[in-house]
């Protein structure tokens, strides 16, 4: 519904699967086919130019057009037809090697190569510029303390950059699989009606490698009519990033919690607004890249099962995947989009977060006193004591710290400066800055390779 372009797509890929781009991409297959064949001296080098004139998809009427694909099974069966009838217009002789030695599924699938290509390279655009800004705010939020929470209960500190270089390291990987999948998908689809081309006699493969290097992709082993495997990569590639933007944005959705509110996303007028409380603003990327990572899994599925085909052509497998891929990368690409404009202007409250980490009273850091504990009573016993120290906090709304220094089992076994260390956030983070540049490493590394 075109109503909801905006809200659940990005602009580069909307366009790029629009009505008039997929027509055109069909057109652009025509074309470069009628150049191939004239080339290899299949069919009239005079041929060529009546054909690529007519090949404008501001020519044919799309309404009509998708009338008639009801009829015929697919659209390229009515858009030859009808490229046919104008260039007979000015060139019946022209008009006779219209889509000349090929079938429908050659054109449809190509189409649908070229605007992969496209919209891959526009998503990883947008994946390595988010990569960048994630990069930036883990290095600078490398010493922010704030709670880290498992099972959805405070656990123990850790630094707010850490969080960051989770979801970027993710996403380098992503961008190494969309790599991957945009270079694997933009091959050829040149078979002729059952992969042999017997349609172009001798020339078939030698058609087969001038029209590669006209639409500037890669020629393929042999045609994969029944072979989808590649377009089934692209779905799970972009099925795995859209889980990791679900991740970031159910994270954001959380911490924008009113009972939270360590950060929130960008201050707009007019944004997450509510129809009835005015007070309200809701974290809307964080819904619609959230209702993309529920509805794309299960879209990618449709791609996994359409892979069992039938003999040299399938029947309904390819059919189901016309709507469903670009639907995925329509929905992976909104994602990004929203996630990406949510980075830019993230509204981060460090002072919230330090109030947070005192809301349990000392509780969070039980571990850590646990673990100098146990230096002098064993860690069992150790756990045993913080335990029951927790419980009287809980019960009594008292300090950890002042319980733990009414216990005569305890108080005399740690020093003051001791129990200022186990009760300082940034004395118990581990690794954690160590893991960050490890991951900003990475990225640098992998923008390199981008590069190159």
């Amino acid at each position: 519904m075109a109503l909801l372009d905006p809200l659940f797509g990005s602009e580069a890929t909307t366009a790029i699967f629009s009505e008039h781009q997929t027509l055109q991409r069909m057109l652009d297959v025509e074309a470069a086919l009628a150049r191939a064949e004239a080339r290899v001296g299949v069919i009239p080098l005079a041929a060529v130019r009546p054909i690529e004139s007519k090949c404008k998809a501001e020519l044919f009427d799309r309404r009509a057009l998708a009338e008639s694909a009801a009829t015929a099974g697919n659209l390229a069966i009515p858009l030859v037809k009808e490229l046919t009838t104008k260039v007979s217009e000015i060139d019946e002789n022209a008009a006779r090697y219209v889509h000349w030695g090929v079938t429908s599924q050659d054109i449809i699938d190509t189409a649908l190569v070229l605007q992969l290509k496209d919209a891959l390279a526009a998503i990883q655009g947008d994946l390595t510029t988010l990569c960048g800004k994630l990069c930036r705010l883990a290095d600078k939020h490398r010493s922010t303390p704030c709670v880290a929470r498992t099972w959805m209960q405070q656990a123990v500190p850790t630094v707010l950059g850490l969080k960051f270089a989770g979801w970027l390291d993710a996403l380098i990987g992503h961008k190494s699989r969309i790599r991957t999948a945009r270079r694997e998908v933009s091959v050829l689809q040149f078979g002729g009606s059952a992969g042999t081309l017997a349609s172009l006699g001798s020339q078939g493969l030698n058609v087969a490698t001038v029209l590669a290097e006209e639409l500037r992709l890669e020629l393929p082993t042999l045609p994969w009519h029944a072979h989808r495997d590649r377009f089934a990569q692209v779905a799970t590639a972009l099925a795995l990033m859209t889980g990791t933007l679900g991740k970031i944005a159910r994270d954001t959705a959380l911490l924008s919690q009113t009972e939270v509110a360590e950060m929130s996303e960008p201050h707009q007028a007019g944004r997450g607004g509510s129809s009835a409380m005015p007070q309200k603003r809701n974290p809307v990327d964080s819904a619609i890249v959230l209702a993309a990572a529920l509805r794309v899994p299960a879209l990618t599925s449709v791609m996994l099962n359409a892979m069992v085909q039938e003999y040299e052509r399938g029947l309904g497998g390819w059919h189901a995947e016309w709507e469903t891929l670009p639907e995925i990368v329509r929905l992976s690409a909104g994602a990004l989009r929203r996630i990406s404009q949510t980075m830019v202007g993230l509204n981060i409250d460090v002072d919230r977060m330090r109030r947070n980490l005192d809301e349990t009273h000392g509780l969070i850091f039980a571990e850590a006193v646990t673990m100098k504990l146990g230096e002098q009573l064993g860690r069992s016993q150790a756990h045993s004591a913080l335990q029951a120290a927790s419980e009287r906090v809980m019960h009594e709304g008292k300090g950890l710290r002042a319980v733990l220094m009414e216990d005569p089992q305890i108080a005399g076994r740690l020093t003051a400066d001791e129990m200022d260390a186990v009760f300082d956030p940034r004395q118990y983070t581990g690794a954690a800055e160590q893991f960050i540049d490890r991951v900003i490493s990475a990225e640098r590394q992998s923008t390199l390779k981008e590069d190159t």
